[in-house]
């Protein structure tokens, strides 16, 4: 019975709490974030005029059909 006890213990009474799960994970997503808007800027510096170009010919070839 004293095993039952300790397991039902450490179970319910350390389990971390919902919130302390999730608080460590935010500097990961804004990281994710501002990494991936500096990459669009930097690709937008070096191929702006490409795709710019692409996306031109892309909608003028749907509108033609």
């Amino acid at each position: 019975m004293s095993l039952l006890m300790t397991r039902l213990f450490l179970t319910v009474v350390l389990k971390p709490r919902p919130a302390e799960k999730e608080r460590g994970d935010v500097p990961g997503w804004v990281l994710i974030t501002v990494m991936t808007a500096g990459l669009v800027v930097a690709l937008w510096q070096f191929a702006g005029d490409q795709l710019k170009s692409m996306l031109e010919r892309a909608l003028d070839s749907v509108g033609s059909k």
